[in-house]
């Protein structure tokens, strides 16, 4: 295998690209309001629908880099990605910018995104030298995502927004050519079975569940129809993969998957992690814009505490890994999270006068995010074999992204309510944020100290990477 660092580059570059998409629009939401005609519930639908389509798509798509080849898939998705940049460029109207940002961009991520973290859990087989490696993936992740608003905010103030896009095709060609040293340990299976009947049912249920969120305070009556449809097809979805077991054949999840209670928690985590993080994002971009009439550039500026506190907390993950246990690293993060949304809500009022007031909140809140990423990620995979990488990919990546959708739907949601108005759609908002935080808290407080204890034993057997061709490496 080529050097560690030149495997791992293009790989975390993705995942920084991939992270900016889903909170640099967070600043344009006046700058494409404008040009294209449409208003902030619209550049909302077009941000949750990018995320929720990665989510709805990352398991199918993981399942299919065994059948098609895992770098396949990540070019692929990269092109694919790479032509819906070119598109949202381009865009005259909300439409096409829904097709090129939301859907184009959407699949592509949900293409080569799993690819990133099987092959970077195949490659790195020990538990030390995977967390290094997930340490770099999951801070290029975080940074990504706080940068988004500094990055997209100074690009759209400087030429437009439409720039932004045009970045974003530059990057991902990049990581094509670097792509060339990323090699593939396995072979593809082409005639792996593909479970096309549960691809389907799991996605129109996540896709229903993020749409009855977008419903509340709007209409309650569709709420509760889509909600029930989503319930209904989840449960359908359920049914549908242990019968397919039981019957013999390859499910589009194994239901092993649910019964490692070490990886339920970390993937609730996750969850949270990134619903919390998205969730803060889109809240104070809206008031910074809507209430204080800050600039992209000028919004973009106030996150750079978040992305400072994510850079720190993220380059320190390795070193706090050796010295602390998992478990206290995440339960820790949520701790200092909920610090920061508690001063997000208490300086708002100073925040009238000077909106530098949001920055400690935001440097805690990132600080917490970023020391807690890297051992979530970490304590699920390395809690499956070999075999089962592409599919606790898929659901890992899918329950991230889930929560980034949830958190703007559930954010935007509020801020875009009747029951409340003015400053107080933002503390409503920032309310329901911290209540999740502390529930995160919790759920990591209930994390096994040893996360590899005997429970999970039979489903961390470390895998045969070695004698299948993966050579382990470090970064």
């Amino acid at each position: 295998m080529h050097s560690p660092r030149a495997f791992i580059a293009p790989l975390a570059l993705a995942q920084f690209i991939c992270s900016f998409a889903g909170s640099n629009m967070n600043v344009m939401i006046n700058d494409i309001s404008r040009d294209l005609h449409t208003d902030v519930k619209g550049v909302q639908t077009t941000i949750t629908l990018f995320l929720l389509i990665m989510a709805v798509l990352m398991i199918p798509c993981s399942k299919l880099t065994d059948r098609w080849g895992r770098k396949r898939c990540f070019i692929g998705g990269l092109i694919l990605y790479g032509i819906g940049t070119v598109l949202s460029a381009a865009a005259p109207g909300l439409g096409v910018l829904i097709l090129g940002n939301s859907v184009l961009q959407g699949v592509g991520t949900a293409f080569l995104i799993p690819p990133v973290y099987i092959l970077t859990t195949m490659a790195f087989t020990s538990m030390e030298s995977r967390a290094k490696a997930f340490g770099v993936i999951s801070g290029m992740a975080g940074i990504g995502a706080a940068a988004g608003p500094l990055i997209g905010g100074a690009i759209t103030s400087g030429i437009s927004w439409r720039a932004a896009f045009v970045f974003q095709a530059l990057v991902v060609a990049t990581i094509v050519v670097l792509s060339r040293r990323v090699v593939d340990p396995i072979a593809p299976e082409p005639r792996r079975p593909f479970d096309a009947i549960g691809s389907a049912l799991s996605a129109v249920g996540m896709f229903f569940l993020v749409l009855a969120i977008l419903q509340a305070g709007h209409n309650n009556t569709l709420l509760v129809v889509f909600a029930v449809i989503a319930v209904a097809f989840l449960l359908g979805f359920f049914l549908y993969i242990r019968a397919r077991e039981r019957a013999g054949k390859e499910p589009l999840l194994s239901t092993d998957l649910f019964r490692n209670r070490t990886s339920n928690l970390g993937l609730v985590t996750q969850n949270l992690q990134w619903l919390l993080l998205l969730g803060v994002s889109f809240v104070v971009s809206v008031y910074l814009q809507t209430e204080r009439h800050y600039s992209a550039l000028e919004t973009g500026v106030i996150f750079t505490a978040a992305t400072l506190g994510i850079l720190v907390s993220s380059l320190a993950a390795e070193r706090l890994a050796k010295r602390h246990q998992q478990k206290t690293l995440i339960a820790t993060g949520f701790g200092v999270t909920v610090a920061g949304i508690a001063l997000l809500l208490g300086l708002v009022g100073v925040a009238k006068s000077s909106a530098w007031a949001l920055a400690p909140g935001l440097l805690l809140m990132g600080l917490g995010l970023g020391g807690m990423l890297t051992p979530s990620i970490n304590i699920v995979q390395s809690a499956f074999p070999e075999q089962m990488q592409g599919e606790i990919s898929g659901l890992s990546r899918s329950v991230s992204n889930l929560g980034s959708s949830f958190g703007t739907a559930i954010a935007g949601t509020i801020l875009l309510s009747n029951l409340v108005s003015g400053n107080g759609t933002y503390i409503a908002a920032m309310i329901v944020l911290a209540a999740l935080a502390l529930v995160g808290l919790v759920v990591a407080l209930l994390l096994p100290a040893n996360p590899l204890g005997a429970d999970d034993a039979a489903a961390a057997t470390p895998p045969a990477a070695t004698a299948r061709g993966a050579p382990e490496a470090a970064v």
